[in-house]
């Protein structure tokens, strides 16, 4: 296949791993990007800027194809040291960023003067047009189906894509919501150059999570995410589980709550311990809702061949019903 995003990147698929916290690390990555997609790493998943550094390398050891790195750029009382973490993407030579959250404006100039291409994901057509004038290669827009942050302005990728690429002269990505072939053909017809999955790719051998929680996503169906956060406004889309249901219920309760009474139910720490020990209703887990079209495990090589594959038979069925 080729797009301006497989060109932009250096990728056989125009396929991107998602940086998903805890997720995206050296075992997932390499495997996406041997496989002919970019294998992203998840830099605010490491400790500090020497862990990614080190996490980095790791990756190299079982790829030589290219993969990039996620940063995540949100508002802290006390961020982390994203110019650190930067530095570190530089020094270690990654040539591919995948910036979310804020505006990455503020480092755009440093990351540019050393070669590196910047795709900003973000939720509206307001913030692509802002990521484009602010320089950006590419633009990953995430419909309201997608797992984590949706933004608020609840708009699904079948009418954001099309908006997207009407306005935009930058190559757009399409996330969210997008499982299969047939999704990824959607995509394309769209008006996207390239797709982003984060779901799907928790639910391949490879993905650094546990057993039990990849086939709890296989069981479920479309219907069992939540929104959380809402009334905070800052949206989460999650999976169903014990834990999403009581923060749901604390923020529709009398009088509303604030963030500090569910913060020890939404803890990272306690998120990441359930993603490692397979208890499915242990923390959070993020999910979109794409879990209703995955019904099974498979390596990622054998993943990216079939959504391939697909892709093209559904083009090409839809091309038939024009002769």
């Amino acid at each position: 296949m080729k797009t301006r995003i497989t060109e932009l990147l250096g990728i056989r698929y125009p396929i991107i791993q998602g940086g998903m916290q805890w997720v995206g690390r050296a075992e997932l990555a390499s495997a996406v990007s041997n496989a002919g997609g970019l294998g992203i790493v998840t830099a605010l998943t490491q400790p500090t800027p020497d862990d990614l550094r080190r996490e980095i390398e790791r990756t190299r050891t079982m790829t030589d194809k290219p993969f990039g790195v996620n940063l995540t750029i949100l508002p802290a009382v006390k961020p982390p040291p994203y110019a650190e973490y930067v530095q570190a993407i530089i020094d270690s030579g990654v040539k591919i960023v995948e910036t979310a959250g804020n505006s990455p404006k503020d480092f755009i100039a440093a990351l540019k003067q050393h070669g590196v291409k910047i795709v900003h994901k973000c939720t509206s057509v307001r913030h692509a047009l802002s990521a484009e004038r602010n320089g950006v290669d590419a633009v990953s827009v995430d419909g309201f189906e997608c797992a984590g942050h949706p933004g608020e302005d609840d708009v699904p990728g079948l009418v954001l894509l099309p908006v997207a690429a009407r306005k935009l002269r930058t190559p757009i990505i399409a996330s969210g919501g997008i499982a299969d072939g047939r999704g990824m053909a959607a995509a394309l017809a769209l008006g996207a150059e390239g797709i982003n999955m984060g779901t799907r790719f928790c639910v391949t051998k490879e993905a650094p999570i546990h057993d039990n929680i990849k086939q709890a996503l296989v069981e479920a169906t479309e219907r069992d995410t939540k929104l959380m956060f809402r009334t905070l406004h800052n949206t989460a889309r999650v999976f169903r589980n014990a834990i999403s249901e009581e923060v749901v219920a604390t923020e529709n309760r009398p009088g509303g709550c604030e963030f500090e009474d569910v913060r020890p139910l939404v803890a990272g720490a306690r998120g990441r311990a359930a993603l490692e020990s397979g208890e499915v209703h242990g923390g959070v887990v993020s999910a979109g809702q794409c879990i209703g079209l995955i019904d099974d495990i498979p390596t990622c090589a054998e993943l990216l061949e079939r959504m391939v594959r697909e892709c093209r038979e559904h083009l090409d069925r839809a091309r038939g019903w024009m002769d």
